[in-house]
């Protein structure tokens, strides 16, 4: 079973964070939750839904599911001995972004994501902010620049999606695929007549 850190944070878009999360669990991996108040606030509000209802739900999947405290700095992900097979941040605030690219560790979202830059191992934001300013694409440069993949939700249209379900799929699978995890929710493309 594969360890995961997904972390939400209050950025717009807590759908890709929640399939993230969901997709995981069906594919048996151990997932260590981590919210931002604001994550956990707008969660609720963009997808009408109740967070509680919503974790004894995915308790009851295949894999396992950790709920961690933000301000629970003594936390297993908190440490570099503690390994991962990678972490995401979905969507990733502009705030938590440019926490992470000055070091700023306050809390354990940033802490886990820092412990990822400094042990080289995979790291994937998703940042939810448009239209993005000079601030925003510095900190993005320079968290690529350590290896960081920086992946915007830009919807892709060659696979001709019919819903947003579908287009929110195509994204959650580009993450996973970042990841190094195989999934049937991203098309490749194959070339015009294939």
């Amino acid at each position: 079973m594969a360890k995961y850190i997904v972390g939400i944070t209050g950025a717009s878009g807590s759908v890709y964070g929640v399939r993230v999360v969901e997709e995981l669990l069906k594919l048996e991996n151990e997932v260590y939750l981590v919210l931002t108040d604001n994550g956990k606030d707008v969660l609720e509000y963009e997808l009408d839904m109740d967070f509680n209802k919503w974790i004894e739900h995915l308790r009851k999947q295949r894999g396992k599911l950790i709920l961690c405290n933000r301000n629970d700095m003594f936390s297993s992900i908190a440490s570099g001995s503690f390994k991962t097979d990678g972490m995401v941040i979905v969507p990733c605030s502009m705030g938590t972004l440019s926490k992470l690219s000055n070091g700023i560790t306050d809390n354990l979202l940033i802490r886990a994501a820092d412990v990822m830059i400094k042990e080289k191992r995979n790291l994937v934001l998703v940042p939810r902010e448009t239209p993005l300013n000079s601030i925003h694409l510095k900190n993005m440069l320079f968290l690529s620049n350590l290896n960081v993949t920086i992946l915007p939700p830009m919807p892709a249209f060659y696979h001709r999606p019919k819903t947003l379900d579908e287009m929110v799929n195509s994204t959650v699978g580009r993450i996973l695929r970042s990841l190094h995890i195989e999934n049937q929710l991203y098309h490749e493309w194959n070339g015009k007549n294939q």
